[in-house]
C-alpha cells in the first residue's frame, strides 16, 4: 500500500469547504469519491487545513493510501479526469514515512485579496472582498506588521470555536497595494485559528478607513475579546497558498 502526498488547487466557490459534510459538495468528498473509484475501495483523504465554504486554495496539501500500484504522474491524470474543473491535483509524490499533512506541517501561508474601487469586475467578485472608499494602505501595512511574533490570537478566533490553545506564531504579516484597485495581504505562521486571517483583515480595514489608530491592533490582541476586533472578512478573498514541511521543499504556486 503506497501513501501519496498531493498538492491541490481549487476554486472554493459553491463548495461547502474542504471537509466532507452531511449535505453539500466538499473538496474532501470529491477527492475521496474519485480515489475510491480509482482504487476500487473506500479511500480516506486527510488535508493540511480545513478551508471554509468559499475559500480557495493554490497549495492545499493532502495525503491518502492506495492498494493499487500506480505512479505519481499517472495518479494525477487519473484523479483529475474524475474531478470537476474547479478542483485539480497540481503535484503528487509518494509521502515519506510518518507523513501527516496537518501535524507534520511547520508553516502555512494564506493570501487575502481586497478590491478597493468603486466597482468590482464580475471576474473578481468570487476572489476578493469589495471595499469601497479610501483605504490608507500604509496604515494597514504598519498594523499588519504588529501581528508578527507569538501571541494569543483568541480575539481573532471564530465565536464558539474549541481549541486546546489559542497561542500561535506569525512569521510574517505583510500588506501592500499591487494595482490601483487591488490590495493584497499575505500571512505566514505555524498555525491558524478558524476565521483568524479573515478577522485580522477585517481589523486592518478598520484601521485603513482611519476609524482606529495603527496601535489599536495591540489593544485588540491584548483584549482576547472577539467583540473588540473588526468584522470577519468574506471567505471569497481568502486563498491557502502553500504549506511547508521540515526537510521538504514546499510546492509553490
Amino acid at each position: 500500500m503506497a501513501t501519496f502526498k498531493i498538492t491541490l488547487a481549487y476554486d472554493g466557490t459553491g463548495f461547502v469547504g474542504w471537509q466532507r459534510q452531511a449535505s453539500g459538495t466538499s473538496i474532501q468528498g470529491l477527492l475521496e469519491d474519485a480515489l475510491s473509484d480509482l482504487d476500487g475501495r473506500p479511500v480516506t483523504v486527510v488535508g493540511a487545513g480545513r478551508t471554509d465554504a468559499g475559500v480557495h486554495a493554490l497549495g492545499q496539501v493532502a495525503a491518502f493510501s492506495l492498494d493499487r500500484e500506480i505512479g505519481a504522474e499517472v495518479l494525477v491524470r487519473a484523479v483529475n479526469a474524475r474531478l470537476p474543473p474547479a478542483v485539480r491535483i497540481v503535484a503528487a509524490a509518494e509521502a515519506p514515512a510518518g507523513f501527516h499533512p496537518r501535524f507534520s506541517a511547520c508553516a502555512k501561508t494564506y493570501r487575502y485579496r481586497i478590491w478597493n474601487g468603486e466597482a468590482i469586475s464580475p471576474f473578481e467578485r468570487h476572489y476578493a472582498w469589495h471595499v469601497t472608499g479610501d483605504l490608507d494602505v500604509e496604515r494597514m501595512a504598519g498594523a499588519a506588521r504588529l501581528v508578527e511574533g507569538r501571541h494569543d490570537f483568541a480575539v481573532f478566533q471564530a465565536s464558539g470555536s474549541e481549541t486546546q490553545t489559542t497561542d500561535r506564531e506569525v512569521f510574517s504579516s505583510r500588506l501592500g497595494r499591487v494595482s490601483p484597485e487591488l490590495i493584497q495581504y499575505e500571512i505566514r505562521g505555524d498555525g491558524f485559528l478558524r476565521h483568524m486571517v479573515r478577522t485580522i483583515v477585517g481589523t486592518l480595514v478598520e484601521i485603513g478607513r482611519a476609524r482606529r489608530p495603527v496601535m489599536w491592533i495591540d489593544d485588540v490582541l491584548a483584549s482576547r475579546d472577539r467583540a473588540r476586533a473588526g468584522v470577519t472578512a468574506p471567505a471569497a478573498g481568502l486563498f491557502l497558498t502553500r504549506v511547508d514541511y521540515p526537510g521538504l521543499l514546499a510546492d509553490r504556486t
